[in-house]
């Protein structure tokens, strides 16, 4: 017999659980059964989508921007092939490893690597990938790969890098580009809602025609799918497929390609004659229907720098460079224009009947008015003067006298026809007005009478009166065109890959100054006549200040011009400018124009802090000679033929007031 004999009774006592035990797993059973149902039946399609996604890697593929090409068809920025690194963040699994291999092959610090990808998770968010570095070496391209299999999230491919051949020439023309941040992204897509929509790691122009031109050269990414494991690696696959289809890769689009007006042989010959004469400052050439051929800025960069990533060592030293090598002093900065800017008084005392070319002018060395001295830059004067020699010989007390028989509001409806307070309306970024006074704008921004004083240095291109380059070359075109104000432009046409003309811009007259304009003032051909026979003197005239530097067969019209950059008392305006600390020299101008009589280029030259027009003036000749060695080669040859010799003046630059 058994020892264990069952108890009914004690067997009862069990029911209640086994119940609650059946209850349970009944009911686990159907939450799952449940649960199942929901993920098979009905999120199933959308499940397997992601599952099918998530195996699938979508690669944009980088379009190529369009080309920036000069009239001639040569390349001014172009595209190069290369190699760049990245992480996806998603796929990292060992951040400080990957760090710690990538480092020194990449000659980065490992904790920059780190601190660049939290940055860029904090900023960005955890998918957006990061460009550890661009423009890869192929040794460290063989090193990368090396490691690529067993580094998770470590990813090299081919990219596109923007390159500007004329390295510092031109750059804040031409701009640069650079990755899209994230406060661009909604900015970007909103401007070009109808064009583009722009992704986190886009490159985009950031300035200078790259910025302005972005929809016109700007390419259609592509994409290619690949199918990747857990920790995002490509796997050896034929080509993927979602659902059983194939999945087809998308061709970038290269982008449209601009033609400007500028022309490389005379840009470079520009920014060579710069940097031999050691200038700073800006120089623009413009053809007389308003083509740009030419603009330099110095001191510059180079923009390839930014092509890649830029190291904070670089960045500091152009950022913190005091001449502001980023500023496209073209139009972005605006200068007094000194003694460029008597020409245009005279033509405001000419029209207004205040002289004629025959009226004398007594000129000595040194002006009273009111309670102080206005002096002449030569301090000996000049005696009894004509308008012809007060600009030929630039005497600043024939114009002090100018000033007052006209005053500030004559010679701002006068000038102002010519362009000057006004943008040029030329297509690029950022210019400057400049500012041409009157009474009314002083009582506007300044709450004050315009005071008699101020009309003497008015007259002479000080004061208020503030130009850009740029605007000096427009205003003196008109004086050579007799009357015709025309807008600049520098995009001749832009055309798509196979060569057709999507956009293409014409010369175009904005008035003619002839013609009474809006204000009631007009200026007359005559009048103009007589200032450029005076301002052909300048260049030629036996006491010409620009007489100094000319080109063999091509005679020239134009006016040099010092402005001060500060005032100095009459004990220290004679004295050396050179002596002086940079910040404190004067600057120099030399605005001209050829044939004097049949213009066909105007150049404009700024040189920064040179003490005088003497240092701008081998510039323009310098660039003059490039254009017609050019354009007209027979005009030189025939002079040198005939014995004709290249000026090369020698005399010391005049340090005084103005010329």
């Amino acid at each position: 017999m058994s020892q264990y004999i069952s108890n009914p009774d004690e067997a009862k006592e069990f029911h209640s659980r086994y119940r609650v035990l059946a209850i349970f797993v009944v009911v686990t059973f159907v939450v799952f059964l449940l649960r199942l149902t929901w993920l098979q039946i009905i999120q199933g399609n959308e499940l397997r989508q992601f599952s099918e996604n998530n195996r699938i890697k979508q690669n944009k593929i980088m379009a190529p921007r369009g080309l920036i090409l000069d009239r001639d068809g040569r390349a001014l920025v172009e595209n190069l092939p290369g190699f760049e690194v990245i992480i996806s963040p998603q796929y990292v699994e060992d951040l400080k490893g990957l760090a710690e291999k990538v480092g020194p092959i990449l000659e980065m610090e490992p904790e920059k690597i780190i601190e660049k990808f939290k940055r860029s998770k904090r900023i960005n968010g955890p998918f957006a990938i990061i460009r550890l570095k661009d423009n890869l070496s192929r040794e460290e391209v063989f090193r990368l790969k090396r490691i690529r299999l067993d580094t998770a999230g470590l990813e090299i491919r081919e990219s596109i890098i923007r390159h500007y051949p004329l390295t510092e020439n031109g750059a804040q023309l031409f701009g640069y580009v650079g990755e899209i941040s994230k406060q661009e992204i909604s900015k970007l897509n909103e401007k070009y809602k109808n064009s583009f929509t722009f992704e986190q790691s886009d490159v985009v122009g950031k300035t200078g025609l790259e910025e302005n031109l972005e929809e016109k050269i700007r390419g259609t990414d592509g994409v290619s799918f690949i199918q990747v494991d857990a920790h995002g690696r490509k796997t050896i696959t034929e080509i993927p497929n979602i659902y059983g289809q194939q999945i087809k890769d998308l061709d970038p689009i290269h982008g449209n390609s601009a033609y400007l007006t500028i022309d490389r042989d005379i840009q470079e010959a520009a920014y060579k004659s710069m940097i031999d004469n050691k200038r700073i400052g800006a120089i623009v050439a413009m053809r007389s229907n308003g083509e740009i051929l030419t603009w330099i800025n110095g001191p510059s960069y180079d923009p390839n720098v930014f092509s890649t990533e830029i190291t904070p060592k670089i960045w500091s030293k152009i950022n913190s460079d005091p001449y502001k090598p980023l500023r496209n002093k073209v139009i972005q900065d605006h200068f007094w224009p000194g003694s460029t800017f008597k020409p245009l008084v005279a033509l405001a005392a000419l029209q207004d009947k205040a002289i004629t070319d025959k009226t004398l002018i007594n000129a000595p060395g040194k002006f009273w008015f009111g309670n102080r001295w206005f002096h002449n830059h030569n301090k000996n004067g000049e005696g009894l003067i004509t308008v012809y020699d007060a600009i030929e010989r630039s005497s600043n007390v024939f114009f002090y006298n100018m000033g007052i028989k006209l005053g500030v509001d004559k010679i701002y409806n006068y000038v102002s026809l010519l362009g000057l307070g006004q943008r040029t309306q030329i297509e690029m970024d950022r210019e400057a007005p400049g500012r041409l006074p009157s009474s009314a704008w002083k009582k506007s921004i300044k709450g004050e009478e315009w005071q008699p004083g101020e009309n003497l240095t008015l007259a002479i291109g000080q004061g208020y009166v503030t130009v850009t380059p740029l605007q000096m070359a427009v205003a003196y075109n008109t004086i050579a065109t007799e009357g015709k104000v025309v807008k600049p432009f520098i995009v001749k046409k832009v055309v798509d890959h196979d060569g057709n003309i999507l956009m293409e811009r014409n010369s175009e007259v904005v008035r003619d100054v002839t013609l009474p304009q809006p204000n009631g003032y007009k200026i007359d051909t005559e009048t103009f006549k007589i200032v450029k026979e005076a301002m052909r003197r300048v260049a030629n005239g036996t006491r010409g200040t620009g007489r100094g530097f000319k080109v063999p067969g091509v005679q020239m019209a134009g006016k040099t011009g010092t402005a001060q950059v500060m005032s100095f008392s009459a004990d220290q305006i004679y004295k050396s400018c050179e002596s002086r600390p940079m910040h404190m020299r004067h600057h120099g101008w030399y605005v001209v124009w050829a044939p004097w009589d049949k213009p066909e280029i105007v150049i404009s030259v700024l040189a920064q802090h040179s003490c005088s027009s003497h240092a701008a003036l081998p510039i323009a000749r310098d660039v003059m000679e490039a254009y017609f060695k050019k354009y007209h080669p027979e005009v030189i040859a025939e002079a040198l033929k005939k014995g004709e010799k290249q000026a090369k003046s020698t005399e010391p630059a005049n340090t005084g007031g103005a010329d």
